[in-house]
């Protein structure tokens, strides 16, 4: 896009959640309507094969590391990972009450009290290093499953936190290996999503790395964003019981036209951006045909991608009928060992948190030649109810 694009700021787009005007850059990722979301130029299904730590090196770098690189990057992060005894302490203290991501958002604030160090820099990778046991913490202790262990320097990331997780009754070779395609798949998604903007609106005030990453997880945590991977698998269950196991894609496609007929909403598909299948998606669905074949939601969410989307494309007013990545990632998660779609939206914010705080970076120290950006302050017009 032209940096001399101008916009003429007419009636009609007020209110409009600031949807396409441009505000700044973000150099860690961006999405193209036709082909999808792409880490520093590369498509995100091109990665989905990488280690974590690859990726994570190389939304942190701006470039890809040979393999002395990213384990010298690796090893930095694991002398990190560790959160104190206070913080889990402090954490395992909070109450139960009420969805988990409150106790997440809070969470994030603990450690900031006690292991903040003030350098955005300095913070951001060791958030990225504390947030597997960070979350795993959460996850036990919200779902009663008893005390974190800490990580562990022979295991990798995602190796670390399924490990940490005291998931009862998995397969941690299958969990792991979800996890990890997860993990990658939500790391980053351009700079104007909800979470990215809203945490990068709060460090505009120069708010410390972890309050602005905990304002963001804030924002994920609420059904249009975050929450909607939850909602989705929900949606997905709900249709596996109202037409059955055995079900055809006609059975599927005669419950969606019900369905938009009395004007209830269809989950999984659509994205502000995208006008084709969300590649995460895509990338989520070959993964559970190949592993998961004959997985009861698997069948059923494949159903629906085929049926909701032909049924959607008939609306001339959906400008993407389409699967979106929350379509399929909580039935991935759930045919991989891991049912507790009311931990899914913490999953995700463990994944978007390492994006979003190296765009806070970005911001904070790079930006304008190193001055950073100004706090944000939109205009607002008065109007008289």
């Amino acid at each position: 896009m032209s940096e001399e694009v101008l916009f003429q700021i007419t009636k009609d787009k007020l209110e409009t959640g600031l949807r396409g005007f441009p505000v700044g850059y973000c150099t860690t990722s961006y999405v193209d309507p036709e082909k999808g979301l792409f880490y520093v130029g590369k498509p995100v299904d091109q990665l989905a094969s990488w280690e974590p730590i690859q990726v994570i090196y190389l939304l942190y770098h701006g470039k890809e590391g040979n393999p002395q690189e990213v384990e010298k990057f690796n090893q930095a992060l694991k002398l990190r990972s560790s959160c104190s005894k206070e913080v889990i302490h402090a954490v395992e203290s909070l109450p139960r009450q009420g969805h988990p991501m409150k106790l997440y958002c809070a969470a994030l604030l603990i450690l900031g009290m006690y292991e903040g160090t003030g350098n955005y820099r300095e913070d951001c990778l060791n958030l990225i290093a504390k947030l597997p046991h960070l979350t795993a913490a959460v996850i036990n202790h919200h779902a009663g499953w008893g005390k974190t262990a800490d990580p562990q320097r022979n295991l990798e990331y995602m190796e670390n936190f399924a490990h940490m997780l005291r998931v009862p009754k998995v397969d941690y070779t299958q969990l792991t290996r979800a996890f990890k395609l997860f993990n990658i798949l939500h790391f980053d998604h351009g700079g104007g999503n909800l979470s990215a903007f809203v945490g990068k609106a709060v460090a505009s005030g120069l708010e410390d790395m972890y309050g602005s990453i905990a304002s963001a997880m804030c924002a994920l945590a609420g059904p249009r964003h975050g929450k909607a991977n939850q909602d989705c698998l929900e949606f997905v269950r709900f249709v596996l019981e109202a037409v059955g196991e055995k079900a055809t894609e006609a059975d599927v496609e005669t419950f969606i036209r019900k369905r938009l007929a009395e004007n209830q909403l269809v989950f999984g598909f659509g994205h502000a951006v995208l006008r084709v299948e969300d590649p995460r998606a895509t990338v989520q669905f070959n993964y559970v045909k190949e592993h998961y074949p004959n997985h009861p939601l698997v069948k059923i969410a494949q159903l629906l991608r085929t049926a909701g989307s032909k049924v959607l494309a008939e609306n001339p007013k959906i400008s993407d009928p389409h699967a979106n990545v929350d379509a399929v990632s909580g039935t991935l998660l759930t045919a991989a060992g891991f049912p507790y779609p009311q931990y899914f939206t913490i999953l995700f914010g463990l994944s978007r948190s390492v994006g979003i705080a190296m765009q806070i970076v970005y911001e904070r120290v790079e930006a304008r030649e190193g001055k950073g950006t100004p706090i944000v302050r939109p205009k607002y017009l008065y109007k008289q109810r």
